[in-house]
C-alpha cells in the first residue's frame, strides 16, 4: 500500500505534454516493506506517475488521485537503421530490443549480437558480421497491439520452428502460478495498469518476471533476457501471462521453444490453432483454483 511508504513527488522527466495545473508527478517510494530489491525499487520509481482525477461512487463525484503506469516511446536501431518505434514501460530496454529481434527472426544466436547500447528512450544494436537486419521497419508499434506482421502459422514453419518438446506438469503447479506472479508485480500492485509475463520451471519455481503496458513487450523482455543469457530454447519452462493469450504471444513462445503457456485470460482462436500445430499446452482462465485446457492435455498430471 502506498500509505505505508514515505514519498517524495517530482515532476516527470518524460516528454509527455503536461496540462496546466495537472503536472504528472513521479512518486519516489522509500522504505516500502514489500519492495526488497534496490533494482526493483528503481524500476518502480521511474514507472509510476500520479494524475488528478474524479471518482464516481454511487451518485457522488469527488476529486481524487490515481497512480498510472508510465508509457513512453522506445526507438530500436540496428546497424545504423531504424527498425521500430514501440510504446512501452521504461526498463529492461535492451532485453525488449533483443527479444523483439529474436522473435522477428533477425537474431538466431547470442553471437549474432555484437554490441548493444541503451540511451534515453533508444536502444542501438550492432549486429555481427553477416547478420541481416532485414527490411527497414519505419513503423509505429502500439503497446497494446504489438508487432503483428507475422500473422500466420505458416510464418512459424518458415522460421524453422518444430514441434515443442514433451514436459510433465502437475495440475497443482498450474494452480499456484498466478499467486506468485501477483506478489512480484511491483508496478501493477500500485497502478493496476501493467501486463506481466513470468517464467517458471516445471516444479512451479518462479525464475523471472517482466512487466510492461504492452503484453507483447512484457514477453519480449522475458525472452530477451533468456536470449542475452544464452538460455534459449526454453524447452522445460512454463510461461504465465497476466492477461489473454493472443496469437502473437503464442508465436513468441513457440519461437523461444516454450512448451507450456498459461494465461489468466482467454486465448484467441488462432492462438489455440497455433498451440495445437506445434504441440503446445495452452491454458486459459488460470485463476481461483481452475483453468481451461485448450491443447496439450497430455502434459498435465
Amino acid at each position: 500500500m502506498l500509505m505505508d511508504c514515505q514519498t517524495v513527488t517530482l515532476r516527470s522527466s518524460s516528454g509527455i505534454q503536461q496540462p496546466a495545473a495537472r503536472a504528472y508527478r513521479v512518486h519516489y517510494l522509500r522504505n516500502c516493506s514489500n519492495l526488497a530489491a534496490a533494482d526493483t525499487l528503481d524500476v518502480v520509481r521511474s514507472n509510476i506517475v500520479t494524475l488528478p482525477i474524479h471518482k464516481a461512487v454511487g451518485d457522488s463525484i469527488s476529486p481524487s488521485q490515481d497512480l498510472l503506469a508510465v508509457e513512453e516511446p522506445l526507438q530500436i536501431r540496428a546497424n545504423g537503421r531504424d527498425l521500430s518505434i514501440t510504446m512501452r514501460t521504461p526498463g529492461h530496454d535492451l532485453e525488449l530490443a533483443a527479444g523483439f529481434l529474436f522473435t522477428e527472426g533477425i537474431l538466431k544466436a547470442r553471437a549474432d549480437l555484437a554490441a548493444a547500447e541503451s540511451g534515453e528512450n533508444t536502444v542501438t544494436l550492432t549486429l555481427a558480421e553477416g547478420v541481416d537486419a532485414g527490411t527497414a521497419r519505419n513503423f509505429y508499434t502500439t503497446s497494446s497491439c504489438g508487432v503483428c506482421g507475422k500473422a500466420s502459422i505458416q510464418s512459424l514453419h518458415a522460421a524453422g520452428c518444430e514441434t515443442l518438446p514433451p514436459l510433465r506438469i502437475a495440475r497443482d503447479v498450474i494452480h499456484g502460478l498466478p499467486g506468485q506472479l501477483r506478489t512480484t508485480q511491483s508496478v501493477f500492485e500500485h497502478t493496476g495498469g501493467l501486463h506481466g509475463a513470468a517464467l517458471f520451471d516445471a516444479s512451479g519455481k518462479l525464475e523471472m518476471v517482466r512487466e510492461d503496458v504492452g503484453r507483447h513487450n512484457a514477453v519480449d523482455k522475458l525472452i530477451g533476457a533468456a536470449f542475452l543469457d544464452g538460455r534459449l530454447p526454453l524447452g522445460d519452462r512454463i510461461l504465465l501471462l497476466s492477461g489473454r493469450a493472443s496469437f502473437e504471444l503464442v508465436q513468441k513462445a513457440v519461437m523461444a521453444g516454450i512448451p507450456v503457456v498459461a494465461a489468466v485470460g482467454a486465448p484467441s482462436s488462432l492462438a489455440v490453432q497455433t498451440a495445437m500445430r506445434f504441440g503446445m499446452t495452452l491454458l486459459g482462465f488460470v485463476r481461483d483454483g481452475r483453468f481451461n485446457i485448450y491443447s496439450g492435455v497430455a502434459r498435465l498430471e
